[in-house]
């Protein structure tokens, strides 16, 4: 803009020199147009505007200065002005860019994560000092920074934890890393989500076969505890019938059996004409004999 400044004002003097020479209406008007024209040009070459949501970094002949607000900024002509985005911008670490880990016990998964960072207007100019521009501070800080995390975390936990028990401590413990790491440097994390995490195929093999196993020592243990269960009910049966067997023979003294004896034979002589050896007998028991019957 500031070439175009020079440009017309050169212009406009050439032009009202060359109409002095004669009456050209013409060319003065056009000299004037060219002057009024090359002013906004000057104008405009040293306001620079900034736009909401974002942040500007001057450089002045190499010189890097403060960093500029949203809106209009009074700048020198020769000053080059960079500007960052101050809202959340997405890293998206899948497809392509999905990172492969290896857990503690040495099995291969692929995590797919995004990463929502910002830049800080206070820090935007060493922001620029670093990287130079918006995608340059993602390709040269955030990504490779983002993907260093994520190896190492995974790394201190176990495969079962990394695809399903973990995930959500595996998760806080790479954005708390993240944003340690970023924010010294300007750089404002606002969101980390892990959104998946897949084992690999030789991975996902050996994961079935402990589930097959697991299963089997189960269906085993079940097995042992309901034998072990039937076996203590049969113990506990044969100690019922042998305490009541104990009681029972314990309560058939004599007199018991006597008094059963004389009881049953008055029972059959109300009814039938019997006749009995006196209780206590030669066997030590009543004999009772029905006299109807040979």
């Amino acid at each position: 803009m500031f070439v175009l400044f020079i440009v017309l004002i050169i212009a406009a003097a050439v032009m009202y020199f060359v109409a002095r020479g004669g009456d050209r209406r013409g060319l003065k008007l056009g000299a004037l147009g060219a002057l009024m024209a090359g002013l906004f040009a000057g104008i405009s070459s040293c306001v620079h505007i900034v736009s909401a949501y974002e942040v500007g970094v001057p450089v002045t002949f190499g010189k890097v200065g403060a960093p500029m607000t949203p809106g209009v900024n009074v700048t020198s002509p020769f000053t080059n002005v960079t500007t960052f985005s101050t809202r959340p911008v997405d890293l998206n670490l899948s497809d392509k860019d999905v990172v492969e880990v290896r857990s503690s016990q040495g099995g291969v998964m692929y995590v797919e994560l995004t990463v929502k960072w910002a830049v800080t207007p206070a820090k935007s100019v060493e922001l620029y000092r670093l990287a130079g521009s918006e995608s340059a501070i993602q390709q040269r800080l955030v990504f490779p920074d983002s993907r260093e995390i994520i190896r190492n975390v995974f790394a201190r936990h176990t495969s079962e934890e990394g695809y399903s028990s973990a995930r959500e401590k595996i998760n806080a413990e790479i954005g708390d890393l993240i944003k340690e790491r970023l924010a010294p440097r300007g750089i404002d994390v606002t969101t980390v989500n892990l959104r998946n995490v897949k084992p690999s195929d030789r991975l996902q093999d050996q994961i079935d076969r402990k589930i097959q196993q697991q299963q089997a020592t189960e269906r085993a243990t079940e097995a042992a505890r309901t034998a072990k269960a039937e076996a203590e009910r049969r113990r506990i049966e044969a100690e019922g019938i042998a305490r009541a067997n104990k009681i029972l023979n314990d309560s058939l003294t004599d007199k018991v059996l006597t008094n059963q004896c004389i009881d049953a034979y008055k029972e059959a002589a109300a009814k039938h004409p019997v006749y009995a050896v006196p209780c206590g007998g030669s066997s030590g028991n009543p004999l009772i004999v029905d006299g109807t019957k040979n």
